[in-house]
């Protein structure tokens, strides 16, 4: 049975005190995400009531928080990404490629989200794009869209980036798309040690121009042969990269990336029981297979909170990206030329006038259409329902 519990309600809960425990080591920017969480689609946001058209039923629709980090409000935000994102799938089969920095890296970037972050971004991407483009392997220019996660499956601190790339590429000529194998596109090992090159000189390049902060039990590296130590293990290390079987079609992919895309550290289905003992979720141990991977942990309402805010992303970073064939403002032109070369038709421009504009959800007595016949501003409650409709109403939270 899916539990009602929210994220939400753990804020609201047990946020005021944790503000007030740590109210020197929190940012502005976190305690705004604690309370666009804690008010969304509450009376704070304001909101209207709807009625139908037909049987008279009506319901109260509150506004949405829209915050990125929030867990209820990014299935919509999915919805429209992937609406915007289907028209780029080529018919072509799809992999998924997973970037992941060592624990030691992974410490340094905890202290140093923007550029770390980034750094992740640029390397791995460069890393697929300058391998995929030896004619010892594949020989081509290929697309990537890149998800940046930062946790494990418990709430830790863990970054790694997500890929979908397309099965193959453009030659280097632009005479001819050339296609991967069915079950293999690049090999693992060779891009592991170049994504290490990579990564680990533009991070001691970052560390001389002074642009690294080193704070609590990493304040030791600040001094630079304490900085070559701690990485000195990780230089030898095989940096993991993994390449999952490619997608059964363009579904699959879609799929994936609605689940991936938009996701935050903790969804509230994943939540079981608030209560004095803590917060109880379920999560996956990766040490473990079949049946018994599925654990649930319970965590002090603190430390829930303290897991949840470490995975708030620096105001405007971007966490998704495109690289290659589908880079920027050059994305349409080269998704045309891809679909020439493998002989199928370009994607028509979408006409927005064609789009619907009534999005709401139909009245749930008899199916008809909702209509807003009132509309309320924050802090505000709506009123009665008006004269000569039927009190059937329900409010939508």
């Amino acid at each position: 049975m899916r539990t009602s519990l929210e994220v939400a309600d753990i804020f609201r809960s047990a946020g005021p005190a944790y503000r007030a425990a740590h109210a020197r080591h929190l940012s502005l920017h976190q305690l705004k995400i604690m309370s666009a969480i804690e008010h969304c689609r509450t009376a704070v946001m304001g909101g209207h009531t709807e009625a139908c058209t037909e049987c008279g039923h009506w319901r109260v629709a509150y506004n949405s928080c829209r915050n990125r980090h929030c867990p209820r409000c990014q299935g919509a935000a999915a919805r429209t990404w992937l609406a915007e994102r289907e028209a780029d799938l080529l018919p072509v089969g799809y992999f998924h490629v997973v970037f992941t920095l060592p624990a030691e890296v992974a410490d340094i970037a905890f202290h140093n989200k923007p550029l770390v972050y980034d750094l992740l971004f640029k390397a791995a991407s460069e890393t697929m794009l300058t391998i995929a483009a030896d004619p010892k392997h594949l020989g081509a220019r290929i697309g990537i869209t890149a998800v940046l996660h930062t946790w494990g499956s418990a709430l830790t601190h863990h970054p790694h980036v997500h890929m979908i790339v397309p099965g193959g590429g453009i030659a280097r000529d632009g005479t001819r798309w050339i296609s991967s194998r069915p079950a293999f596109l690049l090999p693992v090992k060779v891009l592991g040690k170049l994504f290490r090159r990579l990564f680990l000189t533009r991070l001691m390049a970052l560390r001389e121009a002074g642009r690294l902060g080193f704070y609590g039990r990493l304040a030791h590296l600040a001094d630079r042969r304490a900085f070559l130590r701690h990485l000195s293990p990780v230089r030898k290390k095989n940096w993991v990269v993994y390449a999952k079987p490619p997608f059964a079609g363009p579904e699959a992919v879609l799929a994936y990336l609605s689940r991936y895309t938009h996701r935050v550290a903790i969804s509230n289905s994943r939540l079981l029981r608030f209560d004095d003992t803590g917060v109880t979720f379920h999560y996956k141990d990766y040490r473990r297979d079949g049946a018994d991977r599925q654990q649930t942990m319970t965590l002090a309402a603190d430390e829930f909170i303290r897991r949840f805010l470490l995975h708030v992303l620096p105001k405007g970073f971007h966490r998704i990206r495109h690289y290659g064939l589908l880079a920027g403002a050059t994305r349409k032109a080269q998704l045309d030329q891809a679909r020439r070369l493998l002989g199928v038709a370009s994607q028509p421009d979408t006409d927005p006038l064609d789009e619907p504009t009534d999005v709401r959800p139909p009245c749930p007595c008899c199916g008809g259409q909702m209509v807003i016949i009132e509309t309320f501003e924050r802090w505000r409650q709506p009123r009665a329902p008006p004269h000569g409709i039927a009190a059937t109403g329900t409010t939508t939270s």
